[in-house]
């Protein structure tokens, strides 16, 4: 079994889908059939301590550790929202605390030409989905 990849290689093969897409109607569709892909959570698992609170869309955030790498589930009821779920989830899940804590997605989405083609309530909901994931992360203990 390979070794989990870093937020780093994780984000370099995200990188390198994204480089394919020439414009944001490409770059909208890939990322509705990444949301399409991502396995939905329990009903049990939709509830208002996993919500994502500033999401305009119902989005719920399952998050844990095991053997100190952030393990991530998420859903969303908006396709666009499952998509860019189903991204963060791809590059923050088998990632240690600093890793999560050093990150700039932020940068990284623009990069990609994800954030700049969001409306202002999307992009709004996708800060408070970082917001959450890194408030997790703070919330372990440094190893």
């Amino acid at each position: 079994m390979s070794a989990p990849m870093s937020i780093a290689e994780t984000a370099a093969d995200i990188r390198e889908d994204f480089s394919w897409l020439d414009d944001w109607e490409a770059r909208y569709a890939h990322i509705i059939d990444l949301g399409k892909a991502n396995p939905p959570l329990e009903p049990h698992e939709r509830t208002e301590e996993t919500r994502v609170r500033g999401c305009a869309s119902q989005v719920w955030l399952v998050t844990g550790w095991e053997d100190g790498k952030m393990v991530l589930r998420a859903e969303s009821d908006a396709m666009i929202v499952s998509g860019l779920i189903a991204l963060l989830v791809q590059l923050y899940s088998g990632a240690s605390r600093d890793e999560i804590l050093s990150f700039d997605a932020k940068a990284f989405l623009d990069e990609i030409g994800v954030s700049g083609a969001l409306t202002a309530q999307r992009s709004n909901g996708l800060a408070s989905m970082l917001s959450r994931i890194q408030d997790d992360a703070k919330a372990l203990p440094a190893s």
